[in-house]
């Protein structure tokens, strides 16, 4: 249940001074009680308006019916309590700006809404909700040293109803927990959760920073999905959006008649490239704002980590703007300060407030010490260089593919940098970019082969594993967020051989200390093979530098079958195959290996080789037996 803060001066005080870490058990709308009557306490940010009133289903709309006072000083927060107000009821704020004109606001710290198209704010009292996952919460581990897979799920189209209406939280929660427990995905990354005005925004225009979207079900509903969720070994985590808001008049724009949540010089407060407002993060009041969120989702509905989108937005002042139109920093920099200090800011208070978990930076620059603790603070940085590199290389005809041969191996030159995740989101495969295994090359043999080949590279080099929902079994059409994914395909053999194939790269990423330990050492990923460009032939070791664990990968990237191609192995003795994108069960053709015996004679640099038969756009994951 969310506390109720008493409305005092000292916590308002507080809150000013950026020293109220949850910001919405004081203001919002609270079932209470005053002088022994029920009702709800109303209270509001607006040091600029010049009148304030609430409305909703208690007052008939009414704004003239109960305006709102000034009860604590000078710090521009307004409140009422309304004995007439109940459990459930829509309300707004009617907000009367110093020009005289009157806008309706939903409520910033609203813990649920209306389902849009409809707007308004809904009194919510927390309904009793008995957790089950008690023992998750105590042990859960998502440190670097641990696997951490992940699923990322827009829950508007995973799947639907037959009538194409969205499934309820309730619904999805044994279907996707059953689904993603079979994949052996350790995570699920959920879009959309927050409410927000318009599909096609796909939740990354935030209205309602505090509540659950009420296009799937009620808050405890949402409780009930990462419960469930849990109860399967599964961790949840949200993307979450601090770094702007949407426009729309109902929302946080302009909300008390000027700028108060986003910057007031349109050169720091406005994006032109999304249409959207900047939030100040020089602000007590929003600093806090955004903290609380954070912390709301974390503490109040067990999620295990929050995704920030566009970082790099925030963090330089000059993102996307052309000269002349940014504002420099105190120091004639282009780096955001205010920005900086919320991120060490927002990072402190939740690895001390919700200890266990795990903040991930969607950060596409060389800033340095995004997962440092004296650095920013994130605990994961996106490696939005490795997926560039990496999808420009396969989208390549293979032909041309050894002019750009080193795009797989430079991400060995930064990788220990950061705790970096691996990443192919919903941004790769929108907007024309095509789905995953339509950018492969070739024919459609071709391009699955392509598909498991891009996957076995992606999970056995360093990094933790995103992967967005469809291409796990290999959609031909891009992602479409109003219609769910075709599942009818995985009847069909050469679907389900790539969701076979991930599920399996999967099980051994978690039970092998090789691919998931250690992962910013030097130590964990050694080259064997890192320059036959002429074959586009790739080989190397993952390695447990804490154990002795070690795995050989070995890769052919081209449609060219090679037969007996030699190959250093680390260590004499004889090998056996873990995994082979080729097997005929991942829809490959199986091409058999010979004895897996090393030869004394030297390649690579290694004392001995072996000779192996590498089939077309194929991986090879071999250990010694």
């Amino acid at each position: 249940m969310t506390t109720t803060l008493p409305l005092t001066d000292e916590l308002l005080s507080k809150l000013n001074n950026a020293d109220l870490v949850r910001p919405d058990q004081l203001l919002g709308a609270h079932v209470t009680q005053e002088g022994g009557v029920d009702g709800v306490r109303f209270a509001v940010w607006a040091p600029n308006a010049a009148h304030v009133s609430v409305v909703g289903d208690f007052n008939g709309w009414n704004p003239f019916s109960h305006s709102m006072g000034h009860p604590h000083g000078g710090w521009g927060f307004w409140s009422l309590f309304v004995p007439e107000a109940r459990h459930g009821q829509t309300y707004k704020y009617a907000v009367t700006g110093q020009d005289g004109r009157t806008v309706w606001k939903a409520d910033p710290y609203a813990a649920t809404s209306e389902l849009r198209p409809k707007t308004a704010s809904v009194i919510w009292q927390d309904q009793p909700y008995f957790w089950g996952d008690d023992a998750w919460m105590r042990g859960r581990d998502q440190g670097p040293d641990k696997p951490l897979s992940i699923y990322e799920v827009h829950l508007a189209s995973w799947m639907r109803r037959p009538d194409h209406w969205y499934l309820s939280y309730r619904e999805l929660a044994p279907l996707l927990a059953d689904y993603v427990a079979d994949l052996n995905y350790t995570h699920v990354e959920l879009m959309g959760v927050m409410e927000h005005p318009f599909d096609g925004s796909w939740g990354y225009q935030v209205t309602g920073y505090y509540a659950p979207t009420s296009r799937f079900g009620t808050p405890e509903d949402f409780k009930f999905l990462v419960d469930t969720l849990h109860a399967r070994g599964i961790g949840v985590l949200l993307d979450w959006v601090p770094g702007h808001f949407p426009t729309d008049e109902i929302g946080l724009a302009k909300f008390d008649g000027g700028p108060l949540y986003e910057y007031a010089d349109p050169r720091r407060g406005y994006h032109p490239d999304w249409n959207t407002y900047v939030f100040d993060y020089g602000r007590n009041e929003v600093v806090m704002f955004l903290i609380g969120s954070a912390l709301r989702w974390l503490e109040d509905y067990h999620i295990d980590g929050l995704r920030v989108d566009a970082v790099a937005s925030m963090l330089y002042l000059d993102f996307s703007r052309n000269e002349g139109e940014w504002i420099p920093n105190v120091y004639g920099g282009r780096e955001n300060l205010e920005a900086i200090a919320f991120f060490q800011r927002l990072n402190s208070a939740v690895h001390h407030r919700a200890p266990g978990a795990i903040m991930i930076a969607e950060e596409s620059t060389s800033f340095p010490g995004v997962t440092s603790p004296s650095g920013l603070g994130f605990d994961y940085k996106w490696a939005m260089g490795w997926m560039n590199d990496t999808l420009s290389y396969f989208k390549e005809d293979p032909v041309y593919r050894k002019y750009d041969h080193h795009k797989l191996t430079f991400f060995n030159v930064y990788r220990t940098s950061e705790h970096f995740v691996l990443a192919v989101s919903h941004d790769e495969v929108v907007h024309l970019k095509l789905s995953l295994v339509s950018k492969m090359p070739g024919d459609w043999y071709e391009q699955r082969a392509g598909l498991r080949a891009f996957l076995g590279l992606q999970w056995t080099m360093p990094g933790k594993k995103l992967l967005f929902m469809g291409q796990e079994f290999a959609v031909r059409d891009e992602w479409n967020h109003d219609d769910s994914l075709p599942w009818y395909v995985l009847d069909y053999p050469e679907h389900r051989g790539v969701h076979d194939w991930l599920r399996d790269l999967n099980a051994l990423y978690r039970h092998s200390a090789a691919l998931h330990r250690g992962e910013q050492s030097e130590e964990s990923l050694s080259w064997i093979a890192a320059n036959e460009t002429e074959t586009s032939v790739y080989a190397y070791v993952r390695r447990d530098p804490g154990g002795k664990e070690w795995l050989l990968i070995v890769l052919n990237l081209t449609p060219v079958y090679r037969e007996g191609y030699r190959i250093g192995a680390p260590q004499a003795g004889s090998y056996r195959v873990l995994l082979d994108s080729d097997a005929g069960q991942y829809g490959g053709f199986g091409t058999m290996q010979p004895a897996l015996d090393t030869h004394p004679e030297e390649a690579h640099g290694q004392a001995q080789h072996l000779r192996l038969n590498l089939a077309p756009n194929s991986v090879l994951v071999l250990e010694l037996a």
